[in-house]
């Protein structure tokens, strides 16, 4: 399975202070990857430094198989590193469908090789009105709630549907890489467990994900490998049947069961 980012000795400080230490990490194509850990871990600050928001101190970023530490937020947007933020940063004012269009600002036509039964390739076009069409339809599939409630003001909607219009905002960039942060922050359980349920679908569908989550148990359930944070440094990593075996970690930095 190939790479679709890796982190090398990523060192990131606000002022004076460091936040993170020298984090490697990697994050092959089609899989999902969690970052876990206690607030103040640095897992934020890593997925913002992948977005594009914060600058990195020292390190590299490498996305299929290209730096991209000098590359500004819609240049990374445009190379398919969206993300969803923590708080979900709805835009007040507008309404539901409105919020989805606005993820798909930056989408351009798609060319499309297809392979007839002779053999013969052929080059098509795909504009964006149709890929927005498109996306819209995808994003209603996974949250028909989203689609129900398409005309009303978004700022109106409950936590929970707050959450899964922020995901499929991202979504409508149709993302190679799909950064959540914090998607289960201060949500019902039920909730959790339905939007975590989601997010394992959009991976199947061919999503790469990286997660960011205090909420290890329910990430390490759809997850395939995992990193363990603490004060800005990898303490542990591995696959999540790993990690879940591992009495000893459990109990020191997910909480225990």
């Amino acid at each position: 399975m190939d790479n679709l980012l890796e982190l090398r000795d990523l060192q990131v400080r606000y002022g004076p202070i460091e936040a993170v230490k020298k984090v490697s990490m990697t994050v092959k194509k089609g899989q999902i990857v969690a970052l876990l850990g206690a607030n103040g871990a640095g897992k934020s600050t890593i997925i913002k430094t992948i977005a594009g928001v914060v600058q990195p101190s020292s390190g590299v970023m490498i996305y299929n198989g290209n730096s991209i530490n000098k590359l500004k937020v819609y240049q990374l947007a445009s190379e398919g590193i969206i993300c969803s933020p923590e708080g979900r940063m709805i835009l007040r004012g507008l309404t539901v469908e409105e919020n989805l269009r606005v993820g798909a600002y930056g989408l351009k036509p798609l060319k499309v090789e297809t392979v007839d039964a002779d053999g013969q390739k052929t080059e098509k076009k795909i504009a964006v009105r149709q890929r927005i069409k498109e996306n819209l339809e995808r994003v209603y599939g996974y949250f028909p709630v989203l689609k129900e409630r398409r005309k009303q003001q978004a700022n109106t909607l409950s936590g929970g549907e707050q959450q899964m219009l922020a995901i499929g905002r991202a979504l409508m960039a149709s993302p190679k890489l799909l950064l959540l942060d914090e998607p289960s922050l201060g949500l019902a359980p039920l909730i959790v467990r339905d939007i975590f349920a989601i997010i394992k679908q959009i991976s199947e569908e061919g999503t790469t994900i990286l997660i960011v989550e205090q909420n290890a148990y329910q990430t390490l359930k759809i997850a395939d490998y995992a990193y363990v944070l603490e004060l800005g440094k990898i303490r542990a990593e591995g696959t999540s049947e790993e990690l879940l075996k591992d009495e000893t970690l459990t109990s020191a930095y997910l909480g225990g069961k």
